[in-house]
C-alpha cells in the first residue's frame, strides 16, 4: 500500500519525509487553505520538498469539464509529469477524466463517497479513486466497508484504477485497509505519527536501552566495536 501526508504545511512534510517511507502528497483546496497564502507557491515548496520522483496531488477547481481539462493542463505543466489531477466525480468532472486520459494526463476522481461514483470514474480512466472514509462515516454509513465494497468492484470489473482511501480519522482504519489491500491511504500528519504512538513500544525501547547500559557502561554498540 502507497502511503501519502495528506496535509500541505511544509514543516510537517519535511518532518515525515525525514522519517516515514512516504511516497507523496496529497492536496486539496480545503487543505491549502489551512495553511494560507499563495497557493502556487506552497505547491510549488511542496514538490521542491518531495522531489521530482514522488506523486503529488493538486485539485481542479472549476465544476464544468472545460474549467477542469484548464486547471488540469496548467497544473501538470507547473508541476511535472508525476503530479496527479484531482477531479471530482461529478458527471462533468467524468467528461474531463476521460480527455484527460486520452491526453496522458493522470487523474484522481476525488470526492468520492458511493461505491458507483468510484466505478464511474474508474471506467471514465481515473488512475486513482478517491473515497472519504470519515466522511462517509460521519453520513451514517461504515466507511471503510464502502471502501472495501469498492476495491471488490474495481477488482471484479478488471478496472485499474487504484483506490486512495483519504479522511481518516484513527490509525485502525488505515489498518483494516492496508490488509484488505487496498493500493493507497493518505493520511494527516497526527494520523501517521499514531501508526507506532504506542506505550509499549517506548517501554519496550527503553528497557533494551537500561539493559545495554548495564553490560556496556553507558557506551554503544559502535563505541565497543571500535
Amino acid at each position: 500500500m502507497k502511503l501519502f501526508i495528506d496535509d500541505a504545511h511544509l514543516d510537517a512534510i519535511k518532518r515525515l519525509l525525514a522519517v516515514y517511507p512516504i511516497d507523496g502528497v496529497t492536496t486539496n483546496p480545503s487543505i491549502l487553505a489551512k495553511v494560507g497564502g499563495n497557493p502556487v507557491e506552497v505547491l510549488h515548496a511542496i514538490r521542491a520538498a518531495i522531489g521530482n520522483d514522488r506523486l503529488l496531488f493538486v485539485q481542479a477547481v472549476p465544476t464544468d469539464a472545460e474549467g477542469m481539462l484548464r486547471d488540469a493542463r496548467a497544473i501538470v505543466r507547473a508541476f511535472g509529469k508525476n503530479t496527479v489531477v484531482k477531479i471530482p466525480s461529478i458527471p462533468a468532472g467524468f467528461q474531463a477524466i476521460r480527455a484527460l486520459r486520452d491526453e496522458g494526463i493522470h487523474t484522481c476522481g476525488t470526492v468520492v463517497y458511493t461505491p458507483l461514483q468510484a466505478y464511474l470514474a474508474a471506467k471514465a480512466g481515473a488512475d486513482y479513486v478517491a473515497p472519504y472514509v470519515n466522511r462517509i462515516d460521519n453520513m451514517g454509513y461504515d466507511g471503510v466497508a464502502v471502501v472495501k465494497e469498492i476495491q471488490d468492484i474495481l477488482t471484479k470489473n478488471d478496472l485499474l484504477a487504484e483506490v486512495l482511501a483519504a479522511s481518516f480519522k484513527n490509525s485502525q482504519q488505515v489498518l483494516t485497509l492496508c490488509a484488505y489491500g487496498i493500493g493507497s491511504a493518505t493520511a494527516a500528519p497526527a494520523v501517521i505519527d499514531a501508526f507506532v504512538k504506542n506505550p509499549a513500544i517506548d517501554a519496550a525501547v527503553a528497557d533494551f536501552v537500561r539493559d545495554f547500559a548495564q553490560v556496556g557502561h553507558g557506551k554503544s554498540m559502535a563505541d565497543l566495536l571500535v
